[in-house]
């Protein structure tokens, strides 16, 4: 168990330290360890976990484990495994690129910002669908659609009988890009040649996940698959076969159903989404 001390991601410590605990409080001391070996364990890897943010050493020997600790692991390892499988779908690929280049690199000095962002989130061994989304949210750590254009997207899918922990949703950018208006950030549509530096990542992670269906979320999303002359509004909800996947389609995102002028236009920009989520259903 020496190798589970610095993982990150869920170990059979873990679970032997959430069962010794206590409404999240866990002792750690010579009186309650007899083993010193076990001891040393639990201490190493309880340092793990706070390094982590995961537990708290409220005083010696007494810790505080967050509440969600096996969940928040589990997702950990669960990313760790998704960097790893596109690194090797890059590398079959012959595109060696590091973590830390998913931001389309420039020269010279850059006038919008950008905010590196997560590959994507989901099963990976999801098979049956994927999304492909417009540039990310910049709240967005390990979670794709937060916020309302969340809501918006989680209430369609229950809707039509989809569940998102059943997809695999990620960004055709893997940067949010924005210009900074006061204490705002405006989103910036991305060009083209960003749309191409983050395409072997794109390519990659289809290439691992090999969907079925295929849904291209916003328009970014659709030229990303479908090519620069792609319209949404009107070649929406539409299956195609493209190199992905044997059915793609494009729909709007969730975020343009938001943007709607009064109440009744945004009822009917939802009711798009919906219909084009249950052609994904049903298909």
């Amino acid at each position: 168990m020496f190798n589970e001390v610095g993982q990150e991601r869920l170990t059979r410590l873990d679970r032997s330290l959430v069962a010794r605990s206590k409404d999240g409080i866990l002792v750690v001391s010579a009186e309650q360890e007899q083993d010193p070996l076990q001891r040393s364990l639990r201490i190493g890897r309880l340092k793990t976990l706070e390094r982590l943010g995961l537990a708290e050493e409220r005083q010696q020997g007494v810790w505080a484990l967050d509440a969600k600790t096996e969940t928040k692991l589990r997702q950990l390892g669960e990313r760790a495994d998704k960097f790893k499988m596109m690194q090797r779908a890059l590398k079959e690929a012959g595109v060696d690129r590091a973590a830390a280049a998913m931001a389309p690199f420039e020269r010279g000095p850059r006038k919008v910002p950008l905010i590196g962002q997560v590959i994507g989130v989901g099963m990976v061994d999801a098979g049956r669908a994927a999304a492909v989304a417009d540039p990310p949210n910049p709240n967005a750590a390990l979670n794709q659609f937060v916020g309302p254009a969340g809501e918006v997207f989680d209430r369609a899918l229950a809707e039509v009988g989809l569940e998102r922990e059943r997809l695999y949703v990620t960004n055709a950018v893997k940067h949010f890009k924005f210009e900074e208006r006061g204490k705002r950030r405006i989103h910036q549509t991305p060009r083209a040649n960003e749309l191409a530096a983050c395409r072997p990542w794109l390519d990659a992670e289809l290439a691992a996940i090999k969907p079925e269906i295929l849904v291209c979320l916003g328009a970014t999303a659709a030229r990303a698959i479908f090519g620069a002359g792609f319209r949404i509004m009107k070649d929406r909800g539409r299956f195609a076969a493209t190199r992905w996947a044997p059915k793609t389609i494009a729909t709007l995102h969730p975020s343009a159903v938001l943007r709607g002028e009064d109440p009744a236009q945004e009822a009917k920009l939802y009711q798009m989404l919906v219909e084009d989520l249950r052609l994904v259903a049903t298909a």
